[in-house]
């Protein structure tokens, strides 16, 4: 006599199905960008019939509401494991929070094109996928709080154009790369080199005592380092204005890198 699964065993097997799923359509849309996803790819891949993955995703939208929620829930952990707000370098650790962000888009473009870009039309994420992108943005201003608390920026900074501004800086950052400069890679790149330059910017704008001896170059963890980075011909084109680089800046207009609804 035959005897059926367990409820529990079910859910499980259902559970671990649902992620297999999420995780070949996040490989598919590594190698063929964003609106690339194809159900049916997907279904080959798993060798089964697309059919089949109805069970799971009603609508090819649905699949993408849980790869957007993915995206911000492992952006989210990338910032908790690799930045600590705050500490005796509050500089040093405003610069190290968005190279951490940064380096986290920059490398992985497929998943930064669907959390901060509008690629496929008629797309917009559920209230439960958004949950995800609001974890990341109430600590950006969980930050901002703290920086102002340290005093790193004014006491009468508006916590929300803070907020803003650095999300606009940081967004400008990551388009460009991935428009521009796709090739590079975050230690090399033509525009994240800018990044301790940026927030010197951002820190004359908001701050109070900028500190260039703790943003002019860093590590991940805001540890200044020896000057003179390794360049490559992108990062000439940037300078120079030719090529790939500030030419195609200009070319090129990319919207604000922020949760989209």
């Amino acid at each position: 006599m035959t005897v059926a699964p367990a409820p529990d065993r079910r859910r499980r097997r259902h559970e671990q199905t649902l992620e297999e799923i999420v995780d070949v359509a996040a490989a598919i849309m590594g190698e063929e960008g964003v609106a690339g996803l194809s159900l049916g790819e997907v279904a080959r891949r798993m060798q089964i019939r697309t059919p089949s993955l109805y069970t799971y995703f009603p609508s090819k939208n649905a699949l993408y509401d849980a790869l957007f929620s993915r995206g911000w829930e492992l952006l989210n952990q990338a910032m908790t494991t690799s930045w600590e707000p705050g500490g005796d370098d509050p500089h040093g650790s405003l610069l190290a929070g968005v190279r951490a962000f940064t380096r986290w888009a920059v490398e992985h473009p497929a998943y930064a094109q669907l959390m901060f870009w509008r690629p496929v039309p008629g797309f917009r994420p559920s209230p439960e996928a958004y949950a995800a992108a609001l974890t990341v943005r109430d600590g950006l201003h969980a930050a901002i709080i703290g920086l102002r608390a340290d005093g790193v920026l004014r006491a009468d900074v508006d916590l929300d154009e803070a907020a803003t501004a650095l999300t606009v800086l940081v967004s400008g950052v990551i388009g460009q790369q991935l428009a521009n400069a796709p090739q590079d890679g975050f230690d090399d790149g033509a525009f994240t080199g800018r990044l301790p330059e940026l927030v010197l910017m951002y820190l004359a704008r908001y701050g109070t005592r900028p500190d260039s001896r703790s943003t002019t170059q860093g590590d991940d963890h805001g540890h200044p380092t020896q000057p003179g980075r390794r360049r490559g011909p992108a990062a000439d084109d940037a300078d120079t204005g030719t090529g790939g680089g500030a030419a195609a800046v200009r070319r090129v207009r990319r919207p604000a890198a922020r949760p989209h609804r």
